[in-house]
């Protein structure tokens, strides 16, 4: 009975939900510790508690054994639990193995139309995630695990049903075409451009506004005005500075004791040049 499928479960794909996984595999699920000790009578609701303590997504690793990712995957296609719910499990963001089972199992059970409009939304999560597999635990990241269930044909070691191509869905009229992001952030990036070119207009107007204003404020009456003032300014220095001549016309006080001193010394050699006559200068011994 634990390992049967709930009863009024439908057909997926012409077959029984849980003969998605392979039989060796399916047999090594029932016979795993995990599967006997935490998978039985899990609902819907209950299912999210096991998904949450997953620490890693895979198939088979050692020898040949599932990992518990592989066994609630089992358990999903055995319970098959309503569309609304697989949504609301791709809604936590914050428990990312969560999101990846339930993207693996609508991979597996929805068909080609909605799976394209409903993972490929996960593109954009780059979160990283462990990878368990033959060789131990590997690295990836979510884009690549939504990436690879979109396009290979083998993921978790699990066969995927075979899913029509978009590009046939698309001339179908079944779905539009696919929005790229590298376009919407090169238009993202045109138009923080062309705000950044109306700044830098704004900008270069106002400057040339300031500079003309400028211009208009350095006329030549207004350069003929400062100059007279500057000139005027450095003549009222020059005249105040000079030693030679004061306001009053009076010449200072060591120009005045020269002054004097030349002309006493002018005075004695006029008055002695005075007082020899000729005669005396002709009688003076050679």
């Amino acid at each position: 009975m634990a390992n049967t499928t709930v009863r009024g479960a439908l057909a997926i794909h012409g077959q029984n939900p849980q003969y998605l996984v392979e039989t060796v595999i399916r047999n090594r699920i029932y016979e795993a510790p995990y599967w006997k000790e935490h998978c039985f009578a899990l609902t819907a609701e209950s299912l999210i508690d096991k998904a949450i303590e997953l620490k890693a997504i895979g198939g088979v690793y050692g020898n040949q054994k599932p990992t518990d990712f592989m066994c609630l995957l089992l358990k999903l296609l055995q319970i098959q639990p309503e569309k609304e719910i697989l949504l609301e499990y791709l809604q936590a963001d914050e428990f990312k193995y969560l999101r990846a089972l339930a993207a693996i199992y609508i991979r597996m059970t929805f068909a080609a139309a909605e799976v394209y409009g409903i993972l490929e939304p996960l593109l954009k999560d780059y979160r990283k995630l462990r990878l368990r597999n033959m060789g131990g635990y590997a690295l990836t990241y979510m884009d690549e695990y939504v990436d690879s269930l979109l396009h290979d044909e083998r993921v978790c070691d699990i066969i995927m049903p075979r899913i029509t191509k978009r590009e046939v869905l698309e001339d179908l009229g079944e779905i539009g075409p696919r929005k790229s992001r590298l376009l919407d952030a090169m238009e993202g990036k045109s138009e923080h451009m062309r705000s950044r070119s109306g700044s830098r207009s704004s900008r270069t107007s106002r400057s040339g506004s300031r500079n003309k204003s400028r211009s208009r404020s350095g006329s030549p009456g207004s350069r003929s005005r400062s100059a007279s003032r500057a000139f005027s300014s450095v003549g009222s220095r020059y005249v105040s500075r000079s030693p030679s001549r004061s306001r009053s016309g009076s010449p200072p006080s060591g120009q005045s004791r020269s002054a004097s001193l030349s002309n006493g010394h002018s005075s004695r050699f006029r008055s002695r040049s005075r007082s020899i006559s000729p005669d005396r200068m002709e009688t003076a011994p050679g």
